[in-house]
């Protein structure tokens, strides 16, 4: 059970679905409940889709590419890095998006499963096993399609700016696991060249 919040953690911090909720509100706006409804079950089913395939291929793919899991790790960690400095920093920008694959891009992919949570599941797979990272990534997407369900309470609550202040916080500990992965990962190289 420690393992499963060793790998539950680092990805609900990589999907962010507070942090992600004030874009989900601006791309949904003006849809009704009904459509609405639809969009979150399709982002949902692409997000978790895609997440489960890059857990079990992923490795493989790896393999076939002759990097190494320290490669990964560097490179992994490099990327979480900027994307967590970026939200920290910047502003994400939306762009026009088609109302009717609304729910798969840019909702499911890549605002549930990014680029961070790609990167994270394949580290936390190497690390705990495939079995426990599908497990807790699957649950962190559905506890994203809880929130952009009750979307309307809990901006009520939080409001814009508790909204981004839990999207900031949650992006300085996405940046602290990245400096931990590249840490861990030049340790691996050092190691691994003596």
């Amino acid at each position: 059970m420690n393992t499963f919040w060793l790998c539950f953690v680092p990805l609900f911090v990589a999907v962010d679905a507070v942090g992600v909720l004030p874009m989900f509100l601006s791309l949904t706006d003006g849809l009704d409940s009904k459509r609405l409804r639809t969009v979150i079950i399709q982002s949902v089913l692409t997000a978790a889709t895609v997440a489960v395939v890059f857990v079990l291929a992923g490795p493989l793919l790896l393999r076939f590419m002759g990097i190494t899991v320290p490669d990964f790790m560097l490179a992994g960690g490099l990327l979480l890095l900027a994307i967590s400095l970026n939200t920290l920093l910047g502003e994400k920008r939306l762009q026009e998006v088609d109302v009717s694959s609304l729910g798969a891009v840019p909702i499911g992919i890549p605002l549930i499963t990014g680029p961070a949570v790609l990167t994270t599941c394949i580290l936390l797979a190497n690390t705990h096993g495939k079995a426990v990272t599908t497990a807790a990534v699957l649950l962190n997407i559905a506890i994203a399609g809880l929130v952009f369900g009750f979307a309307g309470p809990i901006t009520n609550r939080l409001g814009r700016t508790g909204s981004k202040a839990v999207s900031k916080v949650a992006s300085m500990l996405l940046a602290a696991i990245a400096v931990m992965l590249m840490r861990k990962g030049l340790f691996a190289m050092l190691a691994a060249a003596h």
